[in-house]
């Protein structure tokens, strides 16, 4: 429960301040860590109220526990939900939705491109269960959308060429039909954006990134209703069981409490990078919401709050160029993960996509030459002296 006057505050204090207060047991002031997997009930007949829903409690960690409810609570403050729902990592959250929000010929359409695992996970697993999956246009969302669509999915912005889509009208379509709008709002955070504002249902977080903060946990979260919440941690994660752990949610916790601040690091931080990789005779294109010229710029300013912190360039060389920038880096670490503190950089091509359809990934913008940079807390000058010496060492 947010704190007593907290609900009419501004971001950065209810990033401080929401779901916490002290702790009702010992007054401990950080949220405490309830390291068990299960909770004695203390009565038969309470124990037949709790596992049939009729009286709020814990029982066993898979599905609640004290230290992951206080994040699910803060989170889904932050986003301006009823309710949250955490696990283990953030494909745990989007397979826990989709198994129990579709079924075979409900389907799901989805805004591309996307992060290689949300893909795959549509298109290599859903489709094996009967769930039909479709690539719609969102110049023509309309017309892909019909009766039997149950999840309209999109990315804010997309993993890794950073378009953007229009919340209120892929949520408007997909309300349309009667389907849910769900947006995984990783790379903005609820700082940037806060998708429910502009109409959609459901908010997807990988928690490992960002909101994390620092490398050291997995996880993943969802925001919305408090009921489809209620039926998410009933069906998707006590059947499929990707519980969060006490300490990671703890760590979950933490970061958010510094989150407006490390974002807005990044976020200065990335227009200093983007500025300086765009000037370069050996970058093709940067992709980055904050220029002016970018397709969805002015769609940027009316959905986020600033243009965050991650950048993808093109190398006019191809995947050579790009290998050769990336092995020469020095303060980013080549890793696929992104929004911690330390910068980190990665080959999407021949990593986070490289199971996905290689026609689908040129389609999408997934090129041999394409790098995804998430700009770190760093210093901004030396970030940009390690750019310009990886392009030109």
């Amino acid at each position: 429960m947010v704190p007593s006057g907290m609900s009419d505050k501004r971001i950065g204090t209810r990033a401080v301040h929401a779901g916490a207060g002290l702790d009702p047991t010992t007054g401990a002031h950080a949220t405490p860590i309830v390291q068990t997997s299960t909770f004695g009930y203390r009565s038969f007949a309470r124990g037949e109220r709790l596992f049939a829903g009729d009286e709020e409690g814990y029982l066993y960690s898979r599905v609640g526990n004290p230290t992951v409810a206080a994040f699910e609570r803060s989170l889904a403050d932050l986003e301006g939900a009823e309710a949250g729902v955490a696990f283990s990592s953030g494909m745990a959250a989007i397979a826990a939705l989709a198994f129990t929000v579709l079924a075979p010929g409900r389907q799901i359409a989805y805004l591309g491109p996307l992060y290689g695992g949300s893909e795959g996970l549509f298109l290599e697993v859903l489709q094996r269960f009967g769930v039909p999956v479709r690539a719609v246009d969102a110049d023509d969302l309309d017309r892909g959308l019909d009766p039997a669509t149950g999840i309209v999915y999109l990315e804010t912005p997309t993993n890794p060429t950073l378009r953007l889509h229009d919340l209120r009208a892929a949520a408007d379509a997909a309300h349309a039909v009667g389907a849910l709008c769900v947006a995984d709002n990783t790379f903005s955070t609820p700082i940037l954006t806060r998708p429910l504002e502009h109409g959609a249902d459901v908010v997807v977080h990988s928690a490992t990134k960002y909101l994390g903060g620092h490398g050291d946990a997995l996880g993943g979260v969802l925001a919305g209703p408090a009921e489809l919440m209620a039926e998410i941690r009933m069906e998707g994660l006590r059947h499929l069981g990707g519980a969060l752990g006490p300490l990671e949610a703890f760590l979950f916790i933490r970061g958010l409490k510094t989150l407006p601040l490390r974002i807005e690091r990044h976020c200065a931080n990335a227009r200093r990078v983007a500025e300086t990789l765009r000037d370069h005779p050996s970058v093709a294109a940067v992709h980055w919401p904050g220029f002016p010229d970018h397709p969805q710029h002015d769609l940027a300013t009316r959905q986020m709050a600033d243009f965050g912190g991650m950048v993808s360039l093109e190398l006019t060389g191809g995947k050579p160029a790009a290998g050769r920038f990336l092995d020469r880096l020095t303060l980013f670490t080549q890793a696929v993960s992104l929004g911690d503190v330390e910068s980190l950089a990665t080959h999407p091509a021949s990593t986070t996509h490289q199971l996905l359809d290689p026609e689908l990934r040129l389609r999408e913008g997934v090129t041999d030459g394409l790098v995804r940079l998430s700009v770190g807390i760093e210093d901004g000058d030396d970030l940009v002296e390690d750019v310009l010496q990886a392009l030109t060492g």
